[in-house]
């Protein structure tokens, strides 16, 4: 009998046998791996190459009875705990060091009602899964715009993209979810059943347990919109950007247009003189009939002299993939976010200094449009409280060379620095990097309070705590 040595929640060693983890693999339907063994490099190996970490085991679940054992045996012996859903986030929190990862990648089903327009998914999904399912009946739910993002960690934090201005953030169209907490039962949890719990799983990330299921509501979409990208040289962003900041006021919530700042890729549709120059890129989207969509998009188009125009008809489905070639797994990524209301001349004049300074190639700056129907949510009706923002701003570095890290990360924190003056002070969660945990407050701004002290009814000891960590409340006296 040989041991595996752990670490503890309190960061001490924890010693079991290998007979003890063979036990909880025998009563698993997945399986328990440790180093060396079959699946564990792939559990353990995330999108962010940054995060390089060696739990002591994983559990590989396929089922919710799969995460109660591996929940009460981490409870039990003391043991760090990780969850990893699609593996996206950027935080890399998903995988622990030296502690039991539990791996929920497996549970990938996604199960479509179209007559009562719902969806229930497993948390190991992608978002490409679940619209590729959803979208053979006509139907989606707001998610982001990288389709192998999970579909876990993006509720779990609140959940934005193309959709967001006519139907909501993804909190804002989840319906019910099955829990595993930390005393180890599975719970449901809905408006009507620990609606408290429902509440928190709203936006206040992993904090509350691990979600087995959830279930969505789901609208009418497509399966054709209209979507794309409008180019411009970055020698005129400034007067593009005031002209943006003019046209994003008045649009409808069928109309998405985000900004993007970067060097240009070599994409077939742009010029080669073109590759490896800074551009300004709008990109489209509109949720409502194509047939209205040109009126829709013309004052967008009215600005500057593009250097291409590729937005047109295609499936909703393969706009949600777009972006995937320039978010490949394997680089290595640090991302610095902010909140706005407003976009101001002196956030633009920051913009245009910055975009000159691109540590790589791959480095951009993007403002993601919001407002629309997710702002017509009270900010403590859901965990997620940042319903005044208008704008997201994610400065995303990204790079292949370890000797382009320091570099990539101060140009991102100069730049959110010299941006603060101009922003809410909230952040999206889920753009949050391993090393803003002074931030967590600011993330869930009014609502912290009251999640600290779900956070002391459902997970006292704080079990859940690789993760945008919310502290429990501490009883006074």
């Amino acid at each position: 009998m040989t041991d595996v040595q752990f670490s503890g929640l309190q960061g001490e060693t924890v010693t079991l046998s290998t007979d003890l983890l063979e036990m909880l693999g025998t009563r698993c339907r997945g399986n328990v791996c440790l180093a060396g063994q079959a699946g564990y490099d792939e559990a353990r190996t995330i999108w962010n190459a940054m995060i390089d970490r060696r739990p002591g085991a994983v559990v590989r679940c396929h089922g919710a009875g799969d995460v109660v054992k591996a929940v009460q045996f981490a409870r039990d012996n003391g043991l760090l705990l990780s969850v990893r859903g699609g593996g996206h986030n950027i935080s890399g929190n998903a995988v622990c060091e030296g502690g039991l990862l539990i791996d929920l990648s497996p549970m990938r089903s996604v199960r479509v009602d179209d007559k009562a327009r719902t969806a229930r998914v497993e948390p190991g999904a992608t978002l490409g899964e679940f619209d590729k399912e959803a979208q053979a009946f006509g139907l989606a739910t707001p998610l982001g715009i990288n389709s192998t993002t999970g579909v876990a960690g993006l509720t779990l934090g609140g959940g934005f993209g193309w959709l967001s201005r006519k139907y909501g953030f993804t909190v804002d169209n989840l319906i019910s979810a099955d829990v595993v907490t930390a005393d180890g039962e599975l719970v449901h949890a809905n408006t009507t059943e620990n609606p408290d719990l429902f509440w928190a799983l709203r936006g206040g990330g992993g904090n509350f347990g691990v979600v087995t299921s959830f279930e969505f509501k789901l609208h009418p979409v497509g399966p054709d919109l209209v979507s794309g990208l409008i180019v411009h040289p970055f020698a005129h962003a400034r007067e593009l950007l005031a002209g943006y900041r003019r046209v994003a006021a008045a649009a409808s919530d069928d109309l998405t247009i985000w900004v993007v700042l970067r060097k240009a890729p070599p994409l077939p549709f742009l010029p080669e003189e073109v590759h490896g120059k800074e551009i300004l890129v709008f990109a489209v989207c509109y949720a409502g009939e194509p047939s209205r969509a040109e009126e829709a998009l013309e004052p967008l188009r009215s600005l500057g002299e593009p250097i291409a125009d590729v937005v047109g008809v295609q499936p909703y489905s393969a706009w949600q993939t777009a972006f995937d070639p320039l978010l490949t797994p394997g680089a290595f990524n640090y991302w610095k976010s902010h909140n706005f209301t407003a976009l101001s001349d002196g956030l633009f004049e920051i913009l245009s200094e910055h975009i000159g300074t691109l540590p790589t190639d791959e480095c951009e700056i993007f403002i993601g449009q919001l407002g629309g129907a997710s702002s017509r949510v009270a900010p403590d009706a859901t965990a997620y409280p940042h319903r005044e923002a208008k704008f997201v701003m994610n400065v995303h570095t990204r790079w292949r060379d370890q000797a382009d890290e320091q570099p990539s990360i101060d140009w991102a924190r100069a730049i959110f620095a010299a941006a603060a003056p101009h922003a809410t002070g909230g952040v999206y969660v889920n753009f949050m990097p391993e090393d803003e945990t002074e931030r967590v407050a600011q993330a869930y701004g009014g609502n912290h309070a009251r999640l600290a002290a779900l956070k002391a009814k459902y997970d006292p000891g704080n079990l859940f705590r690789l993760n945008q960590n919310i502290q429990p409340e501490r009883k006074s006296g």
